[in-house]
């Protein structure tokens, strides 16, 4: 699914022109009659997102500047772009001053106003990042933080969602790459132990011999070179929560010691006389299931059963294509912003590889795919050329002697034009498509019946949208309903027809 704008004017007519000029720029459009019905679409318990507004400042009961207050109280970080019809310059000001983002004079054109969106989503997408990085070095990232809009995401997000408001132990699972630590610490920084410390531990990189001294601390000279008192993670966490990444690197010695803390809520340091009592949330992480380590005799029962109160499942980046054009805005935006460059978009042809790309480290390899193109890259536009691992595994149309013409979506001549990288699209694309050039007794086949395969492909690809449809096979919406009555009427029986 595409950005999604909101529409806020009470006038039917210009709200429908609203309407159309931002789905011509490629956007989803939700439109809405008053300021009410505004403030109840951005904040209502089912809300959708909505990641800009064109807000109209006339309007009967809560009008333009009523819903930027309301917007400000609720602390939401929506985009507002404001319309005037007479262009008042003291309305405008009071509008900038309240927190809209630009203003527009009715009635605005699609120029102006697809620069007005592009811009407002820009600087969304780099004040979000900016937050997001801030909120983790303080320990208070949120689930709002999390980039996804996947519906294999959805499930995951309400499960920790609940998980935030206990403090049962929490079990996540998935690939390396795929974000377990950042919904960790989206789990913390949205429970009652938001304010206390979030303790993140890599039991992988801890030496065998040194796991119980830096899990539950250990006393001055309890043994060679141990010059100072240690308190140890567990400590180190009281109050809040201890995060166990890749806990079955532990080795068994040390999971007994683990089973014992949790069972007693008390530690006891190495050389230590008597427990210290704890009160730690426990959230462990894997990117092995952790059951089929247990059934190898690799990771205890009996522990298992204590972390495994609570299961997350992270689904990989290949399972949730549609979340990688937003993974990228953020992305492009922040390290645009890093590396002091102005990447104003990407080719349709990069995107559309990039989202066919299984990629096997997940987020952190889409991550560091784009801080290598944004430095490396030579113009303001990302073409398939500054991403080398996705144009190594493109795939290649060609035509062999008796066999179909494979033509693959990523490569069709529509997507080959500059897309801004907050206009990219986001429904996911389907794998490479077989278009058979020939009958099945070798004759070339009827140009009708390809360009009807070719309509049921784009209205399959575009989930419906027959504006987006008709726009990107550049034929008219009547032509486009045209060739499909011509279609159906010909795939009818004759006695059905009248004959």
């Amino acid at each position: 699914m595409a950005a999604s704008i909101l529409i806020a004017d009470d006038d039917a007519v210009q709200r429908r022109l609203l309407e159309s000029m931002v789905q011509k720029c490629g956007y989803e459009a939700v439109p809405v009659d008053s300021g009410d019905a505004a403030i109840a679409m951005v904040t209502g318990a089912d809300a959708p997102t909505i990641d800009a507004m064109v807000l109209d400042l006339v309007m009967p009961g809560l009008d333009g500047m009523g819903v930027l207050a309301k917007i400000r109280d609720a602390g939401l970080n929506i985009p507002v772009i404001v319309q005037t019809a007479h262009g008042g310059i003291d309305n405008v000001v009071s509008a900038m001053r309240a927190g809209a983002h630009d203003f527009v004079v009715k009635p605005v054109g699609l120029e102006r106003l697809q620069v007005c969106l592009r811009n407002a989503l820009n600087t969304s997408a780099l004040k979000g990042e900016l937050q997001r990085i801030r909120h983790s070095r303080e320990g208070r990232l949120t689930f709002s933080d999390i980039i996804t809009r996947s519906e294999a995401m959805a499930g995951v997000m309400r499960t920790a969602q609940k998980a935030a408001a206990a403090s049962v132990p929490v079990l996540i699972e998935g690939e390396s790459g795929v974000g377990k630590e950042l919904f960790a610490r989206a789990i913390h920084g949205s429970g009652e132990r938001r304010s206390k410390p979030f303790v993140a531990v890599n039991c992988g990189a801890i030496p065998d011999n040194l796991v119980e001294s830096i899990l539950f601390g250990h006393e001055k000279g309890a043994f060679t070179g141990a010059t100072e008192r240690h308190t140890g993670k567990f400590v180190e966490a009281h109050g809040g929560t201890l995060f166990l990444d890749e806990v079955s690197e532990l080795p068994l010695t040390a999971q007994v010691k683990l089973l014992r803390a949790l069972q007693e809520g008390a530690v006891e340091a190495v050389g230590g006389r008597k427990p210290v009592k704890v009160d730690v949330r426990i959230i462990s992480a894997n990117n092995r299931k952790l059951l089929d380590l247990v059934k190898g005799r690799h990771f205890r029962e009996d522990l298992f059963y204590r972390l495994h109160v609570l299961p997350l499942t992270i689904p990989p980046l290949r399972a949730r294509r549609e979340d990688i054009p937003h993974l990228l805005r953020h992305f492009l935006a922040r390290f645009g912003a890093e590396e002091n460059r102005s990447i104003t978009g990407i080719s349709g042809e990069a995107m559309a590889h990039l989202c066919q790309h299984d990629w096997p480290g997940n987020i952190r390899q889409l991550e560091n795919s784009v801080y290598r193109a944004v430095v490396m890259g030579d113009s303001d536009q990302l073409t398939i050329a500054d991403f080398p691992l996705a144009q190594a595994r493109a795939p290649i149309s060609g035509k062999v002697e008796s066999e179909p013409l494979v033509v693959s979506p990523a490569i069709q001549p529509s997507a080959a034009a500059m897309i801004p990288g907050n206009e990219i699209p986001i429904s996911p694309l389907p794998a490479a498509y077989s278009l058979s050039m020939l009958t099945a007794s070798g004759e070339v086949r009827p140009l009708e019946e390809i360009e009807n395969e070719i309509i049921r492909f784009a209205i399959s690809h575009y989930r419906g949208q027959m504006s987006e449809v008709a726009r990107r096979l550049k034929i008219g919406r009547s032509t486009l309903y045209r060739k499909l009555d011509e279609a159906y009427t010909d795939n009818q029986p004759a006695a059905s027809r009248g004959e």
